[in-house]
């Protein structure tokens, strides 16, 4: 199983970024997916998760609003689309793919891929 994780860069306080997982090796359609990110000398903290069917999705409370995650079954891929980014944003933002949202909320995810770098300047 792969998850390959792309899209991150510099960009300004304000600014937005797309955050793209592309998945290889699982039945896609039957993983609910997330996104995790790792901010310098912090612990990995969970993101947003999406459920196999694109139905519900789970966020935590200081991207709410501002962060939209989504995905696409046909092309085995996820997006987080960030916008109205903020300095503590910086992160390396990793993707990851489970059975449950709730299970991949509690960092329980199957599989995990690596990072990509988000930096966001003040």
């Amino acid at each position: 199983v792969q998850l390959q994780a792309s899209g991150g860069g510099l960009v300004q306080a304000g600014g937005s970024l797309r955050l793209s997982c592309a998945a290889s090796g699982l039945d896609f359609s039957t993983y609910s997916m997330g996104w995790f990110r790792q901010a310098p000398g912090k612990e990995r903290e969970f993101v947003a998760a999406i459920t196999w069917t694109g139905k519900s999705t789970d966020y935590i409370p200081s991207v709410q609003g501002r962060f939209d995650i989504s995905r696409d079954n046909a092309k085995n891929m996820v997006y987080l689309q960030m916008t109205s980014l903020k300095p503590e944003d910086t992160a390396v933002y990793y993707c990851a793919a489970g059975g449950m949202t709730a299970t991949i909320k509690a960092g329980y995810a199957e599989y995990w891929g690596q990072g990509t770098l988000v930096t966001v300047s003040s």
